[in-house]
């Protein structure tokens, strides 16, 4: 690695402006997972990395209040994975991290460096996009609040201006809500994923009130697929309309090929897994 200035901010305001948006070279450091393999590779030589591992302790704390979950940008995933309030209130997200990349990956990377990233093969983007999850994004002006969903903006690609720093992740409330994520690897059952699906699902007497369906992996950017939920709203719950909703997300999505897989394969995939996916959450508990 070619040498570089590390810079160590006693808070999130102070990391913010040591950011250089004008220079590609500055980057900011949480877990440095991502980072680290591509500075080892030569892919990216920082000039300044901006450590943000001795910031305020709030930006690493899980909390619970009436709106939901408060999770701070610099908490671990280890640390999600094992959150009673997490699992209380979100345990989709408990059970997703159980196979999310390994141990050793879980207790660095965090939550916010992970969702910075943007890799479109990565397990939380679809749960929290489905449990309707919004960001607090801390830039030079001050602080502005960012849905998940809108933050990815292609492969590898985020909205986020070069100085800004992700500062919270918060989960809103989810009532009666059904969640499942299923993912399919062609590897162990903690490897990337070909495909990953998650729902989030509401009913009552056996008709959905409301759905989200968010597919990730098969395609440039973990996304919805609003055609799919349109097929659900209002309707009685049977495999015929399961099969539909699935068929739907297959013609809508824009399908990529990778190692994983060709396209063709990965919407076939989508087909099936759309369907199992809306299976699984109705199946469990709430949440």
């Amino acid at each position: 690695m070619t040498p570089f200035e590390l810079a160590e901010p006693k808070s999130l305001s102070e990391a913010v402006r040591l950011l250089d948006p004008d220079d590609a070279m500055v980057r900011p450091i949480a877990g440095g997972t991502a980072l680290m393999l591509m500075m080892k590779s030569g892919v990216f030589r920082p000039t300044r990395l901006v450590s943000l591992s001795k910031i305020e302790k709030t930006y690493f704390s899980i909390a619970a209040g009436k709106d939901g979950l408060r999770i701070g940008a610099m908490a671990s995933l280890s640390a999600l994975e094992h959150s009673a309030e997490v699992r209380k209130h979100a345990p989709v997200v408990t059970r997703t991290l159980r196979t999310l990349s390994n141990v050793r990956v879980r207790n660095v990377a965090t939550v916010g460096g992970a969702l910075a990233h943007a890799d479109p093969h990565m397990d939380l983007p679809p749960v929290l996009i489905a449990l309707g999850a919004t960001l607090t994004v801390a830039g030079l002006t001050g602080e502005r609040s960012l849905a998940v969903e809108d933050l990815f903006s292609g492969y590898f690609e985020t909205v986020l201006k070069k100085n800004e720093l992700i500062a919270a992740l918060h989960v809103p409330s989810q009532g009666g809500t059904r969640a499942a994520y299923l993912k399919v690897t062609t590897g162990s059952a903690d490897d990337w994923p070909a495909l990953g699906v998650a729902v989030a699902i509401e009913s009552n007497g056996g008709e959905v009130t409301s759905a989200r369906i968010v597919t990730s992996a098969a395609t440039e950017k973990a996304m919805r697929l609003p055609a799919a939920e349109a097929v659900l709203a209002g309707q009685r719950i049977d495999d015929k309309l399961l099969a539909r909703a699935g068929d739907a997300a297959a013609d809508e999505a824009d399908i990529i090929a990778d190692v994983r897989g060709s396209a063709s394969y990965k919407r076939e995939l989508l087909r099936v897994y759309v369907a199992r996916a809306l299976r699984a959450a109705l199946e469990t508990g709430a949440h």
